[in-house]
């Protein structure tokens, strides 16, 4: 089950003013499941994205960044799980154009103006009459207030579905923020394995809106791991509708910064959403990496202790085997570390120091520490004023049960 972690309810999921989402049940892998998604944007919207950095990335993420290039009037997004679409060359690229190309016809709009997303098992071709045959019933129940929904339908082998929302004062107006993610396994930054949609109806201009998905990726979906593997269809969009009636957002705006760290807080949450939702999860564990000279450093460090199978399955057992993590430290690749300077603390514990075991510590503060379902991991360097966080889960049985079953 995941870890400390619910569906929300329906009415936590604020309507964004423009944004209308409906979904369909089209059998793409499996019957009576939802697995289509369209969401529509009002005219006049901005829209950007962020995509995984794989090279075998699949046909949906090619041509998503191809239409964003091409054109400022993105006005929808097509969803399917199922089948990723991925590593599946010219096909796969022509499967993804025919499904845009069928949605556009059936919403009026070009195919350019909309953004296609898949999700689901690689190598495979898409059936994509199964998709297009399922958008009409998708866009019969298109809503406002269809978050939860959607949440539900971009799933796959998540447990729950993950979704929240703020909302804020910008300018004297009520701006709403909404967002909504999918992932459980295949998880590691640039990007996570992943689906994550945020919409907000604040008037941004496109500049400030690129600008702000970049700072809040690397603070999010860029901060997360469950088991390393990074996936083929990762993406982020950020979408506002400007429909809130406040003045237009700039980088130099006064509020800029509250609206940038107001969707930043709803990343982070939808991010820790999919750590706590990862595969076979049991503890979720925060790895803070303080005084490093630079963050680079500091990220070596805990992606080292994030993503040791050792140490991941030390946790899952809920044993103090905490000389793993000094073997992770010391192999993270900071070639002129000085370990007799550096400590490390499991929660406000301090575990080792001066190169070994801290003489206060005792075995029993570990242990106790271990059977907590939530676990902080500290490590401080002593070299500078940089710090990282990260966040990441442990591994359990059911991790390799989920994955040898995955396609089955």
């Amino acid at each position: 089950m995941p870890v400390k972690l619910s569906a929300p309810q329906a009415s936590s999921l604020l309507p964004v003013k423009g944004v209308q989402l409906g979904f369909a049940q089209a059998h793409v892998r499996k019957p009576n499941r939802k697995d289509v998604l369209v969401m529509t944007l009002a005219e006049n919207s901005r829209v950007a994205g962020v995509f995984t950095l794989n090279r075998f990335c699949a046909a949906p993420v090619i041509l998503c960044k191809e239409y964003l290039a091409q054109t400022k009037g993105i006005r929808a997004l097509l969803v399917n799980t199922g089948c990723a679409n991925a590593g599946t060359g010219d096909d796969g690229l022509n499967r993804a154009k025919q499904s845009c190309e069928a949605l556009g016809g059936l919403l009026g709009l070009q195919a350019n103006q909309i953004l296609p997303f898949s999700t689901g098992v690689i190598l495979e071709p898409l059936p994509v009459d199964r998709v297009i045959a399922g958008m009409p019933a998708a866009i019969e129940n298109l809503k406002e207030d269809n978050w939860l929904n959607a949440a539900e339908a971009i799933m796959t082998t998540d447990i729950v579905a993950k979704g929240t929302s703020r909302q804020i004062q910008l300018g004297g107006k009520t701006v709403t923020i909404t967002g909504i993610s999918k992932g459980s396994g295949m998880i590691h930054p640039n990007m996570a394995t992943m689906l994550g949609y945020i919409a907000t109806d604040a008037a941004v201009s496109q500049a400030a809106l690129e600008a702000i998905i970049q700072y809040t990726v690397n603070k999010s979906f860029n901060c997360i791991t469950v088991d390393g593997d990074t996936s083929t269809n990762d993406s982020l969009i950020m979408m506002a509708t400007n429909l809130a009636g406040n003045v237009e957002i700039v980088e130099d705006s006064v509020d800029y910064a509250l609206l940038r760290d107001t969707l930043t807080e709803v990343a982070i949450e939808l991010a820790c959403a999919i750590v706590r939702d990862g595969e076979g999860a049991t503890k979720f564990m925060t790895v803070t990496v303080e005084g490093g000279k630079d963050e680079a450093e500091c990220r070596k460090v805990a992606y080292a202790i994030a993503h040791s199978p050792l140490i991941k399955t030390a946790f899952f057992a809920s044993d103090p085997n905490l000389g793993r993590i000094l073997a992770a430290i010391g192999y993270a690749g900071i070639d002129d570390l000085d370990v007799n300077s550096m400590e490390l603390y499991l929660g406000n514990v301090l575990v080792a120091e001066k190169g070994g075991r801290a003489s206060s510590y005792k075995e029993e503060q570990g242990a106790a520490i271990m059977k907590e379902s939530d676990i902080l991991v500290r490590v401080v360097l002593n070299r500078g004023k940089q710090n990282v966080t990260i966040w990441t889960c442990d591994f359990s049985y059911d991790y390799v049960k989920i994955n040898a079953d995955y396609r089955s």
